[in-house]
């Protein structure tokens, strides 16, 4: 099966993982590369300030850059987008697609939190995808909007699920984000060289939503969200790519730490060609000072979690947990969630 899809935003940081990401791939055949009016009509290969660590696909390369409307793909015949707009760009740009029949996946931020727009990671809560029902009823879209949860979230909340066995009644974290995450210009070199910067605006509000929501359950036609507290400190460091947390985690059980580390490894990976064999490796206590961010983010062709320094705490547990932000925390979150919609028959 061959589906053609196009990507809105493909000129910038996370536009342009989704070519890396898209190249060679089984089921998807890019077919359309949209961008700001500025770009519009020049070739790819002109228009994108290219930064990744491959080359651009020959293809793509010498493909025609066009508007970020219906219209400007009309002649693509496109079934499924990526959107990898600014949050602000998606809120007014999606819907029009959505009208027009599209099913977008999109990394963007707005709208994570509606309640009849699924917010997913495939191997944590593939059943939310049935709000799509929900969605088109309420909203009379023909289209489908399905969103994945912020870099930092996606970065937590696997293993989250996997302690909730354990009674999961409260998170707090501490995060430690590289700078990719802000995209090519959001930090200076002066700002960051040297330095920390303790907030990140709007980043722990999204995590202590996402997380609650993606751990929530759904009875096929409402969302729960989870009840257990989340509160997050979120801050900018200087390394390239890769967030690394440290997570306390309140328990209403006592685990052993090899029960912990079993339930984390054997958290099932999703059936889906760019899953990881294994959702989340855990290094046990010969390796205390792992996960680092350029030793472990490109673990599982960085679709993958990396947990470590598995601790017992006053209250339940502390680790810390890694991922790369733009792989797995971005174009990676959302290309697994459109093959997740065609594994389901939505596309």
């Amino acid at each position: 099966m061959s589906v053609r899809v196009g990507i809105l935003g493909a000129t910038g940081a996370v536009g342009q993982r989704f070519i890396q990401l898209l190249d060679d791939h089984p089921t998807f055949e890019l077919a359309a590369v949209t961008a700001s009016a500025d770009s519009a009509g020049r070739t790819y290969r002109d228009a994108a300030k290219w930064r990744v660590d491959t080359p651009i696909p020959d293809d793509v390369a010498e493909m025609e850059v066009v508007e970020t409307s219906p219209d400007g793909i009309a002649d693509a015949d496109v079934d499924l987008l990526f959107s990898s707009l600014p949050s602000g760009v998606a809120a007014e740009i999606e819907p029009a697609f959505l009208d027009e029949g599209y099913v977008v996946s999109s990394n963007s931020s707005n709208d994570r939190m509606a309640e009849d727009v699924p917010l997913t990671i495939p191997e944590i809560n593939p059943d939310h995808l049935g709000l799509i029902d929900v969605q088109r009823d309420e909203r009379g879209w023909d289209g489908a909007l399905v969103k994945n949860p912020n870099c930092s979230t996606i970065t937590m909340v696997p293993t989250l699920a996997a302690l909730d066995e354990f009674g999961l009644e409260s998170v707090h974290v501490s995060t430690l984000q590289a700078v990719s995450g802000a995209g090519y210009s959001g930090v200076t070199s002066m700002e960051i060289i040297d330095n920390a910067i303790p907030h990140i605006g709007g980043e722990e509000e999204k995590m202590e939503t996402e997380s609650r929501k993606l751990l929530g359950s759904f009875d096929g036609a409402e969302l729960s969200l989870h009840d257990a507290d989340v509160a997050a400190s979120c801050n900018r460091i200087p390394t390239l790519d890769g967030h690394l947390e440290n997570v306390f985690a309140e328990l209403s059980e006592d685990p052993s730490l090899d029960a912990v580390r079993e339930a984390m490894e054997g958290l099932e990976s999703a059936d889906l060609h760019s899953s990881p064999d294994q959702l989340i490796k855990v290094f046990d206590d010969d390796d205390p000072d792992r996960p680092q961010p350029r030793l472990d983010r490109t673990y599982g062709n960085g679709m993958g979690i990396v947990a470590g320094g598995l601790q017992r705490s006053a209250t339940g547990l502390k680790y810390n947990c890694l991922a790369h932000n733009t792989v797995r925390g971005a174009a990676g979150a959302s290309l697994l969630n459109a093959e997740l919609l065609v594994e389901e028959g939505y596309v």
